[in-house]
């Protein structure tokens, strides 16, 4: 069994405030040691690899990803292409994830219905690149919601399936289960994307169709999520146990109390950078700031920054990346979002990469046992280098230059081939 023994390096272990030097021997497919500061390991039978002072930290999860959205303008245009240009496209965009260190990505929403379960299943294949990859069903949507843009005289294929009413719902969770998603997703909120026709505190669905959809996906043992920026969309997946909760923008004191108590079974993905990009870096694309406000995605950031203050002081796991994909926030930049949970929410650094690594690998293996997302024996091999210390500038985690090496199951997607800059090494030093 193949061994690689990283030494000179220092650990940021996933869940810790500070870097600690040490080494980590990896054995096939996991960690099989880590020495403490002080300590070596065997190096018999092992590639040596000396990091030369490097910060080694678990791959990052995204946990809201979306790798077959096309970095378009409208949610409608997310699905336009033909779906022979579509397969190579989400190819190219796991590719990306990967190469930017997302070594596990759950898909959130499909822009096609097959797109994430071929990709999935190319990558567990081994004959594309990209991280580990739960396959996520397109949003399941009612018509007037989100992601239903067709009119009476005119359809308008969008990334959604729409549905109305219990039975339609549990055919529809029945039939993409059949097709191999891991992961359904539902749109119990509008948003500012669906400007005039809902806005993100409304929410479409009834009752009986979110325990449709929850019912019948728990029944099989599949995942679930949900966009809920709504206060009662939010307390609808707290009821119906869904496992991902998107957004939450308008959750009210209460809510968040309710939450409070259950918060071992929810993960919430704020997904702000679509909130905070969309209201200032988006004029390019005729969104100005004055427009973000009128449709209504300025309050969406404002109220969202409010409730992730109030729902990380309660302990409640917030998670960073997701919506990535339109024009302004496009593949390849998920790691910005390190940099808004400090700014935006007031996250320590080491809270942000935490979310990231040891929050976001617990909330990929569910309650499957699996061990991810921290530099610990046992854990699976999914391994960052990083040019320097990532708590001193999550920067460095936006630039690929930065990333000096990425493992991925015991196994070198990008082999170490030296430090970068000297002076990037004195700095962190």
């Amino acid at each position: 069994m193949a061994k690689t023994l990283f030494t000179n390096t220092m650990i940021f272990e996933g869940t810790a405030k500070e870097l600690l030097p040490g080494e980590v021997l990896v054995q096939g497919n996991r960690i099989y040691a880590v020495a403490a500061p002080g300590e070596s390991l065997p190096r018999e039978g092992a590639q040596v690899i000396d990091a030369g002072g490097a910060t080694l930290m678990p791959g990052m999860v995204n946990t809201h990803a979306h790798p077959t959205y096309n970095n378009g303008t409208t949610v409608a245009e997310l699905t336009a292409l033909p779906v022979e240009e579509h397969v190579l496209l989400s190819m190219h965009n796991a590719k990306l994830a990967l190469d930017m260190g997302f070594t596990s990505i759950i898909g959130a929403a499909s822009a096609k219905p097959r797109l994430d379960i071929v990709i999935r299943n190319e990558i567990n294949k081994g004959r594309i690149p990209g991280p580990r990859m739960l396959a996520g069903s397109p949003e399941l949507t009612v018509t007037g919601g989100l992601a239903d843009d067709n009119q009476l005289e005119a359809k308008h294929p969008s990334v959604s399936i729409i549905c109305d009413g219990p039975e339609e719902f549990r055919k529809t969770v029945r039939m993409l289960i059949r097709e191999g998603v891991d992961l359904i997703k539902f749109n119990n909120s509008g948003d500012s994307f669906c400007y005039p026709r809902m806005a993100a505190y409304d929410n479409p669905m009834t009752d009986e169709e979110v325990a449709a959809i929850c019912d019948t996906a728990n029944n099989i043992g599949k995942r679930i999520a949900a966009h809920a920026h709504a206060d009662s969309s939010v307390r609808q997946c707290i009821k119906h146990n869904v496992e991902f909760i998107f957004h939450a923008s308008f959750a009210t004191d209460e809510t968040i109390e309710m939450l409070e108590r259950v918060k071992h079974k929810h993960y919430i993905s704020p997904a702000i950078a679509a909130r905070y990009n969309t209201t200032y870096e988006a004029k390019d694309w005729g969104i100005t700031t004055d427009v973000a406000e009128m449709i209504g995605n300025k309050r969406e950031l404002e109220e969202g920054i409010k409730v992730m203050i109030k729902m990380h002081e309660a302990g409640i796991k917030v998670v960073p990346f997701g919506d990535y994909g339109f024009a302004w926030l496009p593949h390849g930049t998920e790691a910005r979002d390190l940099e808004h949970f400090v700014n935006l929410f007031g996250f320590a650094p080491w809270e942000a990469l935490r979310a990231a690594t040891a929050y976001g690998g617990e909330a990929w293996a569910g309650k499957s046992g699996e061990k991810m997302g921290r530099i610990a024996a046992g854990y699976l091999a999914d391994i960052l280098l990083v040019d320097g210390n990532p708590l001193l500038d999550l920067s460095l985690m936006q630039d690929r230059h930065s990333l000096l090496a990425i493992m991925k199951d015991g196994q070198f997607h990008k082999r170490f081939e030296g430090r970068v800059s000297a002076d990037r090494q004195m700095a962190a030093d």
